[in-house]
């Protein structure tokens, strides 16, 4: 018989095992006012992580719930509310695929904005904050979610990111967060929200059906800021006339607001805008679907026609066989005065090294507003909310190069009869869509063509309403625009709710 110090002979020589780390919720939680307009409210600012679990069986066994990620969110709910049951909740989210939360956060909703001039145009460094008058704290309380692999978020010790980095499991995740922050904090009686932007838009619409079919979660509405539901509309393929025929009105906003048109076009946006759809939907339209068939004359009168819309010239519209490209746009318009223009926001305008070149070195737009978005947001998070972590908090991940959508091998995404189903199972729920008209990531003209493509009922089109604003992809960056969407959303939310 051994004493009790000897050495167990089966231990030694053996290396010690790192024990695995274990999955926990990461929460903290602060006090807080701030004042929209006169009114002061006061709120408490809920900032961590939450580990989202999934049942596990082993040989037919469950063997409990096993931890799969930990999600990141920032959730501020008003102090002074009696009765949850009547209160709105909105999630909100942003796109990408790759994009933390920080944008519709600190640029539109939450109760602190980045500061940049009137025009959303960056300031000089050092970034601030301020008080963020035009959000919507007054009517809803207010999550924001950063999918896996973006801001804070991530998969757990033995999973692998890049299983959430695909169309369905990131809409489960997101939806499964939902259901799980409802039931934490006792929301499943609130009139729930959800509010997307651009590929956000995708993955609310997705989820507006796996609430409703995977956890029984009707929503009262969804918000959809630039939105893109069927991707045929603006992926440029040979053979994909769509983009061309779609992007065309923005083009001319574009070309207006730099002053490339005609002095009769320069007059009035809206008129001149709504003489290029008319081309659009009728002669253009009927030029390209004929093809090499286009007779020669009529093939000259349509690339001055363009020309005349785009700002460009005769000769460069007849070299893109009457289709222009977006990308091919972005350089082309300016490229006498060596700048190209942003796709996010066509306002903003940026040099680049290769003035000859084809395609953009970046977008100006992004590059315009992410220092300002980052500064303040790591800052603020750690300084104000008083949430710690050492990891880098990913802004934008670049997941869309990565991103699977095996579910829809060999065609377009396509989540409009998604929405158009959820429509269908929850007749009360409604859809408000707001489009700038200088964004060339998703035109408010391919958002018109997917909505007036639902296979809606009259009665249906009614619980759809539309919103346009003189700035780009994130409209709320310029002043008049926020101020603008502040009423739309406080109008819709009251409506919906």
């Amino acid at each position: 018989m051994s004493s009790s110090n000897e050495k167990n002979p089966s231990s030694e020589n053996q290396t010690a095992v790192p024990a695995k780390a274990v999955a926990v919720d990461n929460l903290v939680s602060t006090k807080h006012k701030f004042k929209i307009g006169t009114k002061s409210i006061s709120y408490t600012a809920t900032t961590g992580t939450l580990v989202l679990r999934e049942e596990s069986e082993t040989d037919g066994k469950s063997d409990g719930h096993k931890a799969k990620a930990s999600v990141f969110f920032i959730a501020y709910t008003r102090d002074d509310v009696k009765d949850l049951s009547k209160r709105p909740l909105t999630f909100s989210f942003n796109g990408g695929p790759g994009s933390a939360s920080v944008w519709m956060h600190l640029g539109l909703l939450g109760p602190k904005r980045v500061k940049l001039d009137d025009e959303g145009f960056a300031v000089k460094p050092p970034y601030e904050l301020v008080n963020n008058e035009f959000s919507i704290l007054d009517d809803s309380d207010l999550v924001f979610i950063d999918p896996v692999s973006t801001g804070y978020s991530r998969s757990v010790e033995g999973e692998k990111a890049k299983d959430f980095h695909n169309f369905t499991k990131d809409i489960e995740s997101v939806g499964d967060f939902i259901r799980l922050y409802c039931s934490r904090n006792a929301r499943w009686r609130s009139p729930k929200f959800i509010i997307g932007e651009s590929y956000g838009t995708t993955r609310a619409a997705g989820l507006s059906g796996y609430l409703q079919e995977r956890h029984g979660m009707y929503l009262n509405g969804l918000m959809l800021i630039s939105s893109i539901l069927e991707f045929q509309t603006a992926i440029s393929h040979p053979g994909n006339d769509l983009p061309a025929i779609l992007f065309l009105p923005t083009y001319t906003a574009t070309a207006f607001y730099h002053n490339k048109l005609d002095k009769k076009l320069q007059k009035n946006l809206r008129k001149t805008l709504d003489e290029v759809e008319a081309f659009a939907l009728e002669d253009y339209t009927l030029a390209l679907m004929k093809g090499n068939t286009l007779p020669a004359k009529d093939y000259d009168a349509v690339a001055e026609k363009l020309a005349y819309y785009t700002g460009l010239s005769v000769e460069y519209i007849k070299r893109t066989n009457l289709r222009i490209n977006i990308h091919r746009f972005c350089k082309e318009l300016l490229r006498d005065d060596r700048k190209t223009v942003g796709r996010i926001d066509s306002r903003y305008t940026a040099f680049n090294g290769d003035a000859a070149g084809e395609y953009p070195e970046f977008d100006s737009s992004i590059g315009a507003t992410l220092g300002a978005y980052s500064a303040t947001l790591n800052d603020y998070v750690r300084e104000e909310l008083k949430f710690e972590s050492d990891l880098p908090y990913e802004i934008l991940k670049g997941l869309y190069k990565t991103w699977s959508y095996k579910e829809f091998e060999n065609r377009y995404v396509n989540v409009s009869d998604t929405l158009r189903k959820a429509m269908n199972l929850n007749p009360y729920m409604k859809i408000f869509v707001a489009n700038g008209y200088y964004d060339l990531a998703t035109p408010y003209f391919a958002t018109e063509y997917t909505f007036n493509h639902l296979a809606l009922e009259p009665s249906q089109q009614e619980n759809i309403s539309m919103a346009y604003y003189e700035a780009g992809h994130m409209m709320y960056v310029q002043l008049e625009s926020l101020k603008q969407m502040k009423a739309d959303l406080k109008a819709f939310i009251k409506d919906a709710a």
